[in-house]
């Protein structure tokens, strides 16, 4: 069949030389314009035909289906997935929520999660995006300053959002923010200073908005390098903030409001029951405030849950576990090249004992893994050699030679 080489569009009827490109069918040619309404027209049919959040009440993830599918990238830390499986499905019931004569309108509920660095925190959070397929967006709080100061301002973080969106303002608007390090912005002392907190309790006055929902103008490049840029407005009641923080040393606070130190035969008793290795799954509001947080700022993150520090056990485990393991993606990679990567199990434990010693958590094991891999990462993919064996010798040999001062923790 000969080729049809229309120059009329079959929709608006402009010419070749009236648009920017025609695209050629069987019977006729569209036009770009006329392509990308078409396509608007269906992504917007899409959402509509179920709901204005793209999913039914029956197709969403039920709490302990999102539960399950966390499991299969996080090890470990369930307290923590239930409690965030639970709240991501009740906020976005809450945004399938039709208007009734009872006017029971349903409250958002951001989150906190306290723990260790290394612990997970950001990887459960990316993971819930990733399962219910909303723009995720993550932002670290120590970069963040008050309006007029130099650092980024809080509305960055819906600049990264509508990012992760494409520009798309309704699709943003129901998606997942994860504030990290937001301990860093914990007010630095309770009497004031001749200095302003412009990083810390200003920061969290900033937040405030953002976190109990409102319209917000948004600079979709970033505020400072481009002043002149039209503003976006972004509604933020349906986004869900999610909030994590090792909060360094709240340990101490929590031990003294539950009276750990007190000497006398009734204060030893009543605490007898107090797991004094891992004081964190008593974390309270109160010990927040204590840290530095706002009243104002706690109050619009209601659920608090905490995660467990890492032990042996889990560290082993998250090394080849998951679906995406720091193993099974080494092994991807030098797959790739056609090269078959292979590991001792004694190698594993070595680099357990390493994580553990440098106290790096999770996120360590991949430095450590990336130590010993990068002679073989530089060579391999150049030589014949097919496959690639890792013994103990050989790792200890590469960890050995290797400037390990970057891993230590200060």
């Amino acid at each position: 069949m000969p080729k049809v080489t229309g120059d009329r569009c079959v929709f608006c009827g402009k010419s070749e030389e009236e648009v920017n490109m025609l695209i050629n069918g069987l019977s006729g040619s569209i036009c770009d314009e006329c392509a990308q309404q078409a396509y608007e027209m269906v992504k917007e049919y899409k959402i509509r035909s179920k709901s204005d959040f793209g999913l039914s009440l029956k197709d969403l993830p039920k709490p302990e289906d999102i539960k399950n599918f966390l499991d299969q990238y996080v090890i470990g830390q369930d307290e923590a997935k239930r409690f965030l499986s639970v709240s991501v499905y009740n906020h976005y019931k809450r945004l399938m929520q039709k208007t009734t004569k009872d006017d029971v309108e349903i409250e958002k509920s951001n989150i906190i999660m306290v723990g260790a660095t290394g612990t997970g925190k950001t990887l459960l959070a990316r993971t819930i995006a990733k399962m219910l397929h909303v723009p995720f967006a993550m932002v670290d709080a120590t970069v963040l300053t008050q309006a007029g100061y130099v650092g980024e301002d809080i509305e960055s973080i819906l600049s990264r959002l509508l990012q992760a969106a494409d520009y798309d303002v309704a699709s943003a608007q129901r998606g997942i923010v994860f504030i990290d390090e937001i301990d860093k912005i914990a007010r630095k002392m309770d009497n004031p200073s001749i200095t302003r907190d412009v990083s810390g309790e200003g920061v969290q006055q900033g937040l405030l908005k953002l976190l109990e929902g409102s319209l917000v103008n948004v600079p979709p490049y970033g505020g400072r390098k481009h002043p002149e840029q039209k503003m976006i407005v972004v509604d933020t009641k349906n986004i869900l903030f999610i909030c994590g923080g090792a909060f360094d040393g709240i340990e101490k606070k929590i031990a003294q409001r539950l009276n750990t130190h007190v000497v006398g035969y009734v204060s030893s008793k009543e605490s007898a029951h107090i797991d004094r290795n891992d004081f964190l799954k008593y974390i309270t509001p109160t010990d927040l405030k204590s840290y530095g947080l706002i009243p104002e700022i706690i109050g619009r993150l209601p659920i608090l849950t905490y995660l467990n520090p890492l032990d042996r056990s889990a560290l082993r485990r998250i090394l080849t576990e998951p679906k995406n393991s720091i193993v099974k993606q080494y092994i991807k990679l030098f797959e790739m090249d056609g090269i078959k990567l292979s590991f001792e199990e004694d190698v594993f434990e070595f680099i357990v004992d390493k994580a553990l010693e440098f106290k790096l958590g999770a996120r360590g094991l991949r430095s450590i893994v990336e130590i010993i891999m990068i002679d073989a990462m530089y060579t391999m993919p150049s030589s014949n050699k097919k496959e690639l064996n890792i013994t103990l010798a050989y790792a200890k040999e590469k960890f050995a030679r290797a400037d390990t001062n970057r891993l230590k923790v200060a």
